[in-house]
């Protein structure tokens, strides 16, 4: 073959050689698994034997991450030291060695096996692993005078060196994956340990009868994986039981994902909880997956399960008993391992008689149920609560607050219908309105001298846990003490309208509410805040009794 011909040949082989490796050096993060394909294609390509890739570790030693035509398995690979023979030239002169013949050097030590007898004319060419100018290791390989017709180590040499550097490149690469994963997962694992502590039960305010109750059923419901449906008025804390539950469970290494089922019509709950195929409506760009899919392996948390249309809720059963769901707008089928917590302050039973809601639903929801109490039901709680959310807001706002044991007590006093939720919020306002650091009195009353939570309208107060068989049923009727109000004004006496006690509590709260918005002229926002409410509070209370707002 002609010269010119040879080296064609020999300049497409090694192009084709550097771009077969390239492709083996970018199709995986196991370095190990790459450097054994690169020798290997070293070998084939380039009919070389005998190929080394090793690395100098910690402990100063040379390790051999990589062997291709060596006697031995690579769990059986000499650990070498890179003081000795040719390798020790390499690693301190940074310039590659190339030795004709092996068997004539008195240098060559042969550490890695090679049969004494087989070493008559083999060259042996090493060159140095570089990340910065730093040697860390070495890529050695073995040249037979067989192999070829001509021997061109400058052509070898080149190549190896090209190899080397492209191995050191990509193992500085993988190094720099690999810190940057322990980092996540040093993180990851700390704040999965920070959300455990912070969400475990003993981090739920609470020490009353009522509430050990409450602490002694989920310990005994979590370790299982039975369906857990939470009942209790609103604002009680079934969010932060459920935490608890999967926080307690053989799941804790998974997933929490929760969703409002109140807080998005039915074609969107769909989408959020099973995903949809892209194209499915009109938006979706894109494949997304749902709820199910992301809580595979841990916890799904359902709150406000009974607002779920009817329709929905076969939809939902169905993924409850075959563990299965399809994709808005798709038609593969997705296997799901989940378990579900629900939560609800609405009483089942009732609309499973009025056909509201799925009886057979009912029942799949309905396995474990864990009953929180009212807030007015477990009143030894309120000092731990406070004490709570106080210590909370002063760490937030670098503040140093404090309060009174009477302003406790006239929180002590209140009827609470918004729950927890309501003694927090007022704890906020009181801590943020007060002028000194001391919450005082005062800081628990409104300007007609009433509590906060007392100027609530009997439709905002939260309704009592639903009796059931075996559970005894709770008034709905307020169980504390109204605030003492200052002595009626003679202009108060004369502003009250007919059919309404004299400054006292109305006859009825239907009759409050309609005094209010006649002495405001029928605006909504004007009686809401002369009732300390909201105006959709006001607009859900004129609904519920059925008030029409006159147009003056």
């Amino acid at each position: 073959m002609a010269p010119a011909q040879n080296y064609r040949r020999s300049s497409d082989i090694d192009l084709l050689t550097i771009y077969e490796i390239s492709k083996v050096l970018t199709s995986s993060l196991d370095f190990r698994q790459c450097l054994q394909t690169v020798l290997q294609l070293l070998l084939s390509q380039l009919n070389m034997r005998h190929a080394v890739v090793g690395l100098v570790q910690t402990d100063g030693q040379l390790h051999i991450l990589g062997a291709a035509g060596v006697p031995w398995p690579m769990s059986e690979a000499p650990i070498l030291d890179p003081r000795r023979g040719i390798i020790s030239k390499v690693i301190r002169s940074g310039s590659p060695i190339v030795i004709p013949d092996i068997a004539a050097d008195a240098h060559f030590t042969n550490r890695t096996g090679r049969d004494p007898e087989q070493m008559e004319g083999v060259s042996y060419l090493v060159v140095p692993l570089k990340v910065d100018r730093e040697v860390i290791g070495i890529l050695s390989a073995d040249r037979h005078p067989e192999d070829e017709e001509s021997v061109n180590f400058e052509r070898d040499m080149r190549m190896l060196s090209l190899v080397a550097n492209l191995l050191a490149q990509t193992f500085r690469l993988h190094q720099a994956v690999a810190a940057d994963r322990q980092v996540l997962l040093e993180e990851s694992a700390r704040l999965q340990k920070q959300l455990q502590g912070q969400y475990d039960i003993e981090n739920v305010v609470g020490r009353s009868k009522r509430m050990k109750e409450v602490f002694t059923d989920v310990h005994q419901a979590a370790p299982s994986g039975a369906t857990v449906l939470l009942r209790g008025e609103s604002g009680t804390g079934k969010e932060a039981i459920a935490h608890a539950i999967h926080y307690l469970s053989p799941r804790a290494k998974g997933p929490f994902v929760k969703l409002n089922c109140a807080a998005l019509p039915e074609t969107l709950l769909e989408s959020e909880l099973f995903g949809h195929e892209r194209g499915a409506f009109t938006g979706a760009t894109s494949e997304r997956k749902g709820r199910f899919e992301l809580a595979r392996g841990g916890t799904i948390f359902l709150d406000e399960i009974g607002d779920i249309s009817p329709a929905f809720q076969a939809k939902l059963l169905r993924v409850l008993q075959e563990q299965e769901f399809e994709r808005v707008g798709g038609n593969k089928t997705i296997k799901t391992d989940v378990r579900l917590v629900a939560a609800t302050n609405r009483n089942l039973e009732e609309m499973v008689q009025k056909n509201e809601f799925r009886a057979d639903l009912y029942f799949r929801l309905n396995v474990v149920a864990i009953f929180l109490p009212a807030l007015r039901e477990r009143k030894d709680d309120i000092p731990l609560l406070v004490d709570f959310f106080l210590e909370r807001f002063n760490s937030e706002n670098r503040r140093q607050l404090t309060i009174t044991p009477g302003a406790v007590d006239i929180l002590m006093q209140c009827n609470w219908p918004g729950n927890v939720r309501e003694l927090e919020n007022c704890i906020q306002r009181a801590a943020t309105m007060t002028r000194a650091n001391v919450i005082r009195e005062a800081d628990m009353r409104c300007q007609k001298g009433q509590c906060f939570s007392s100027m609530l309208l009997e439709t905002t107060q939260a309704r009592a846990c639903f009796p059931v068989a075996g559970m005894p049923s709770r008034s709905l009727t307020p169980v504390s003490r109204p605030m003492p109000t200052p002595a009626p004004s003679s202009a108060d006496e004369e502003e009250a309208p007919q059919g309404v006690e004299r400054r006292g509590v109305p006859v009825s709260e239907r009759d409050r509410l309609v005094d209010a918005m006649e002495r405001c002229g029928w605006v909504q926002a004007k009686a809401a805040r002369l009732l300390g409410l909201t105006p959709r509070q006001i607009g859900y209370a004129l609904r519920k009794y059925n008030i029409e707002v006159k147009q003056l």
